[in-house]
């Protein structure tokens, strides 16, 4: 729930996190490639393509030509106070991205299309990664991450945490260990500017603030400490794996029973139950959990064929309806074709659909409503509930689905008649809305490219009649026919394949 509660107070959030590789380890060209030849690959201003250990470097490298001035010039309260803030503002934003390394689905390496990089990022997280660091020695240690993470994964990234601040202490105070970081009077003293989440390489410092061999040394004192990351793409490299994100077809069965009160006429009697089963075709767009399992992104078009068992009610209370089974009940055994849409909104249901054409003009406005649409929307009521006994999810206006009985074929209705014993017999049309209310996930299962879900729903729906005339008796008044309203359970099985 943290990324959830980050994106509420950060619209922008997501899709930073998408669009930037900054909280990832570049992975290794080659198995022999040493430590020191790491470092610079990842440092090399206009070049290294943007990554953790890079921007880690690039902040520690300011704090500490920050803090040289510090220790080396002579300095007012309100002058030291000034480069004290910015030394403290740099180093705190580049230890971000140094604990980062120590996540094992950020070791694994990022490459390949959106799906790959988070599916790959969030098994490794979970499952866990057999590691070494740049140290070297016999011993491997195992890494989870992120909201995965044990105490013991804390306590690694802590130490290291602590050499960093230590080299940042030391160079301020004037202390040294052998070797002295070298003055930078030309250190600014206000925080850097490097914005890690627009650029795509490591930005190139002015000539008078790069690195040199002895700020590069304080460096790899750290460097040693953290994760040695998996082989770039190619022979060796860690598995990769993907998430439901993307294109997808699919195929859905779902078997329901709803409870109603009384039928389409005024004069029905009692309350009574339908059964009622679906299949259909779906295509569309899967945003699952671009967060975490909070988020709920599906979005998708489908068509099938809907049969329903006639009702367990009778059109009235005679002793011929009680006798007539099926054909004197309420609403009678039919068949139709059927579509159903779902989509996630922003604050009112179908609000994305409308606002679709804003895309062209604001696009960027446009992603970051669909990213707070997919996470629980604006008011956060629909995010999911992800627990070791399943997923529980309110989706109330996410999801409609529409039924069209009596348009290809003749559905006729036994309705009361004007005098009693007298019955009608109705040539019916209705179309059939039902809503989603709140849906239960005890079982999902995704590999690199198709998904299975076992899904249990509570939905309402709307049966709205429309009387196509009486047929017989032939010249018998017309009836007015009622709204049915019922409730209902459905059992879903969900098939998609990504592409």
């Amino acid at each position: 729930m943290a990324d959830i509660r980050l994106q509420r107070a950060d619209p922008e959030y997501a899709t930073r996190a998408g669009s930037s590789n900054a909280h990832f380890l570049l992975p290794r060209p080659r198995p022999d490639f040493s430590v020191a030849e790491y470092w610079q690959a990842t440092l090399r201003g206009g070049v290294s393509e943007i990554n953790a250990l890079g921007v880690y470097g690039w902040y520690h490298l300011s704090a500490g030509q920050t803090a040289s001035r510090i220790a080396h010039e002579q300095l007012t309260a309100e002058e030291r106070r000034s480069l004290a803030r910015a030394m403290l503002a740099d180093e705190a934003f580049a230890l971000h991205f140094l604990e980062d390394v120590f996540a094992a689905g950020h070791v694994a390496g990022t490459w390949g299309d959106v799906s790959q990089r988070k599916g790959t990022h969030d098994y490794y997280n979970e499952h866990g990664l057999e590691v070494m660091t740049w140290s070297g020695g016999a011993n491997t240690v195992v890494l989870m991450g992120d909201a995965h993470m044990r105490p013991e994964d804390a306590q690694r990234a802590a130490a290291t945490v602590r050499l960093s601040l230590e080299q940042l202490l030391d160079v301020a105070s004037g202390r040294s260990s052998g070797v002295e970081f070298p003055y930078t009077p030309q250190a600014a003293s206000t925080p850097a500017a490097f914005d890690v989440c627009k650029n795509q390489k490591i930005e190139l410092r002015p000539e008078a603030l790069r690195t040199n061999p002895v700020a590069m040394q304080y460096g790899l004192d750290v460097g040693t400490q953290v994760p040695v990351p998996s082989l770039e793409s190619g022979p060796g490299a860690m598995p990769r794996f993907r998430a439901e994100v993307g294109a997808f077809v699919g195929v859905a069965g779902l078997l329901d029973a709803r409870y109603m009160d009384g039928g389409y006429s005024d004069l029905d009697t009692g309350s009574g139950y339908i059964v009622g089963g679906e299949l259909s075709l779906r295509g569309g767009y899967g945003l699952d959990g671009v967060l975490d399992e909070s988020g709920d992104g599906l979005v998708f078009f489908g068509v099938g064929y809907r049969g329903e068992s006639a009702s367990s009610n009778e059109f009235n209370d005679s002793p011929f309806a009680r006798q007539g089974g099926s054909l004197t009940a309420a609403i009678p055994g039919r068949t139709a074709f059927t579509a159903r849409l779902r989509m996630p909104f922003y604050l009112i249901p179908g609000d994305l659909l409308l606002l679709s054409p804003m895309y062209l003009f604001a696009p960027g406005a446009y992603q970051q409503m669909a990213v707070t649409a997919a996470n629980g929307g604006l008011i956060p009521w629909q995010s999911g509930r992800a627990t070791r006994f399943g997923r529980f999810q309110f989706v109330l206006g996410r999801e409609i689905g529409v039924t069209f009985f009596g348009v290809t074929s003749d559905d006729t209705l036994l309705a009361p008649g004007p005098v009693l014993g007298q019955p009608r017999i109705v040539q019916l049309r209705s179309t059939y809305f039902d809503f989603p209310i709140f849906e239960y996930r005890p079982y999902r299962a995704f590999d690199m490219t198709q998904t299975s879900d076992l899904v249990f729903q509570v939905f309402a729906v709307v049966d709205i009649p429309d009387s196509q005339g009486v047929i017989f008796p032939v010249g018998a008044p017309e009836i007015d026919l009622d709204r049915v309203y019922s409730i209902g359970v459905r059992l879903i099985f969900d098939w998609r394949r990504y592409f």
